[in-house]
């Protein structure tokens, strides 16, 4: 994925919601002033200034339509406003003790510092979630995981900063660093581990769980085997794939089926196995850490560059 298109992926592209339904754990998208419940379009701006505010891009469910063919999982997908949070479906839901297990909450494309600036995006930060880290409706063994999806400068290698708030977050551990080696599948990967649910079948599967999480549940760290390959990749160029206007390889790529058995011992959903079993995709899913990037494409995948 290289551009900001209005994407959709096919209904047999499974996500972590299929995942947490499998054990019925609740969960929503929270995004920042999205005009209404289950909005499906690419952008919604401020309608006083003009400027971005709402964008499809920053909304991962919105983009499947596993997601967006089924009312109720549409209406999982709200808003939240600090505009006016009387009107905000995040605060009302806070205010009810109705929020869910699991949350993934997006800011606007100011207060996220994609076009503003990090100290703008860090105080949006505090003003929002500072108040909920003392608010009993929120702090009921929750942890934070507050990212980003990428740096500033296409020219660095992505390496981006991953903070971890919360009451469940051992006191012991509170002002520490984790050198683990973690990535954007460690964030289904842990809850994955957490709740016991099963697997995509795709790069969560090797992925590294949240180390303070992974003790409980008896899930291994691993580390790169070549700390010089490690440091070859770059995570800041595409691969060819079905997302990617440049050309190459268009084919959707399947679910590693034989992952099923992995190292951890979750399964992959059962679902995902009835549906992929008699495909002839391709794959290039692995039981490990060591995800591919544009430099070091999977085989079959390589980018094309533009003329």
């Amino acid at each position: 994925m290289e551009n900001d298109g209005f994407l959709r992926a096919p209904r047999n592209v499974s996500t972590v919601i299929d995942l947490l339904e499998t054990r019925g754990i609740s969960w929503a998208h929270y995004q920042e002033d999205m005009p209404y419940t289950g909005f499906e379009g690419l952008k919604y701006k401020n309608q006083k200034t003009g400027a971005n505010d709402y964008v499809r891009k920053h909304n991962p469910a919105i983009m499947h339509d596993s997601v967006t063919y089924s009312e109720h999982r549409l209406s999982q997908i709200k808003n939240l406003s600090m505009i006016d949070t009387s009107r905000s479906l995040f605060h009302q839901d806070l205010k009810q003790n109705k929020l869910p297990q699991w949350m993934f909450i997006t800011p606007n494309m100011t207060s996220d510092g994609h076009d503003s600036s990090v100290t703008t995006a860090g105080k949006w930060c505090r003003t929002f979630l500072e108040p909920l880290l003392h608010d009993r409706n929120f702090m009921q063994k929750t942890l934070v995981l507050v990212t980003w999806d990428e740096n500033e400068k296409y020219a660095d290698r992505n390496n981006i900063l991953g903070i971890l708030l919360g009451d469940a977050v051992p006191r012991r551990l509170r002002g520490s660093e984790d050198k683990t080696f973690y990535n954007h599948y460690s964030e289904i990967a842990t809850v994955s581990a957490n709740w016991n649910l099963p697997t995509l079948g795709r790069w969560d599967v090797g992925a590294n769980v949240y180390k303070f999480v992974a003790k409980k549940t008896g899930d291994k760290l691993r580390a790169w085997r070549s700390k010089q390959q490690l440091q070859a990749m770059h995570w800041n160029w595409s691969y060819a794939g079905v997302f990617n206007e440049q050309g190459g390889n268009k084919a959707w790529p399947k679910p590693n089926l034989a992952l099923d058995k992995c190292q951890h011992g979750r399964p992959i959903l059962q679902a995902i196995k009835d549906a992929y079993k008699h495909s002839d995709a391709p794959t290039y899913y692995e039981d490990s850490i060591e995800v591919p990037d544009g430099l070091f494409p999977p085989k079959g995948y390589e980018p094309v560059e533009e003329e």
